[in-house]
């Protein structure tokens, strides 16, 4: 009937915005109609030569979706949904959305120019569950000294007020957000209305990662990746769902909890969308949340825009890969003239070495659960699904037994 109930809920993206509900309706028009309707931005990266490759992306909530998709320099088509077709053998993207909806929580002048400088500039902004004061909005992680008092989500607040169990209560909302037009933005990309939408040179699948996946790793074909990375995205729970947080949890391509048709279905036309498909783009997995074990992350806030630009040049054929269990992961020459050019950092081996080990024990541990989860929740999962899973814990015991449970990258 085309119709969407959404009960009980408290998730912003189907009370605030009703985007979510929309996004159910396409979701089965798509399975009807031979296409894919996708939780992912479209951002457009620079290349050499002055190239610029299209790349989408699929991040849970506070995962790095909207920071990835505004990275200084490039260029934004959307920041949550994307529609994917085959136009004449070629895998095309285009975005649906008039504007971004995103966390404000973190969002800094240095870290996400373009975002500060439309939230802080005349114009239309929608914002929610921050503190105002003198009608200005302050919000957690903003970089700059804010006030001792104002009006919040509590009501009037003051630095120290407390609600009814005797907690703090902060002078914002960790899930407070922003909303603006997409064409506010100064990086706007000028295909956004362009009725062909762009061709797409990659698809990223990213998640909060503590113990197991690499920074960023390339799948080995397209089966391996949708797989590997999508369908096994996996990322502890943060502020932005109901709940504990810091729980792991699957999270199937950034769209579980919308998909409006069987999740086996699902996953089958992802893995049959590409056929006859001339160059389907390359799949990618991130994880901006992996931990030393002292519970330190590997690698900056700002390392992210290093990752995006290698997996530009992956596109293209311009750089090798070292070959890992989980997949294709850079070169230590490669990253040290990019993290020089993009962000003007020394970039050393200790800290390659500590990103890109490859850890045998929380890899495993891992697949178990993408197994179990898909054996339990995955109706009529296909074949695909359990033999990439395999063939995956297969290479990792090999590794285990010819060189350890903690491998570097310069001993693969």
């Amino acid at each position: 009937t085309d119709t969407v109930y959404s009960v009980n809920t408290q998730y912003a993206g189907n009370t605030v915005g009703l985007k979510k509900l929309a996004l159910r309706l396409t979701i089965r028009k798509a399975d009807r109609e031979g296409w894919l309707a996708e939780h992912m931005f479209i951002s457009g990266v620079h290349g050499p030569g002055g190239r610029k490759t299209y790349l989408a992306g699929a991040f849970p909530s506070a995962c790095g979706k909207t920071s990835t998709a505004m990275l200084p320099g490039e260029t934004i088509m959307g920041d949550d949904i994307a529609y994917f077709r085959s136009i004449d053998g070629r895998f095309r993207a285009v975005n649906a959305e008039a504007g971004i909806f995103g966390i404000i929580q973190n969002v800094t002048a240095k870290d996400d120019p373009a975002i500060w400088d439309v939230l802080n500039k005349p114009g239309e902004v929608i914002l929610s569950n921050l503190l105002i004061t003198d009608g200005r909005p302050y919000w957690l992680g903003m970089g700059t000294e804010t006030p001792k008092n104002g009006v919040n989500f509590s009501g009037e607040w003051v630095e120290g007020k407390k609600d009814a169990k005797g907690n703090p209560i902060p002078l914002a909302h960790k899930n407070a957000r922003y909303a603006v037009k997409l064409d506010a933005l100064t990086n706007c990309d000028p295909e956004l209305e362009s009725p062909d939408g762009v061709v797409l040179g990659a698809v990223i699948y990213g998640g909060r990662d503590p113990k197991a996946y690499v920074p960023v790793q390339q799948g080995f074909d397209w089966t391996h990746g949708i797989v590997a990375y999508g369908a096994s995205l996996e990322t502890e729970t943060t502020f932005a769902t109901v709940g504990k947080e810091g729980v792991p949890e699957i999270n199937l391509m950034s769209i579980q909890d919308f998909v409006a048709i069987p999740l086996g279905k699902y996953i089958r036309n992802n893995l049959e969308f590409v056929r006859g498909i001339e160059n389907p783009p390359l799949v990618f997995g991130v994880n901006y949340f992996l931990r030393d074990k002292d519970g330190r992350f590997v690698n900056g806030v700002r390392d992210k825009h290093v990752w995006v630009k290698w997996m530009e040049l992956r596109v293209h054929g311009d750089v090798d890969a070292v070959t890992a269990p989980t997949g294709l992961i850079p070169k230590y020459q490669d990253l040290v003239p990019l993290f020089r050019a993009v962000l003007d950092k020394d970039y050393s081996e200790d800290d390659y070495v500590s990103q890109f080990t490859v850890r045998v024990p929380e890899n495993l541990a891992k697949l178990d659960r993408v197994e179990k989860f898909h054996r339990e929740n995955v109706a009529d999962a296909p074949d695909a699904v359990f033999n990439v899973l395999k063939a995956q814990r297969n290479r990792l015991q090999q590794l285990r037994q010819a060189k350890g449970d903690y491998v570097s990258p310069v001993d693969l």
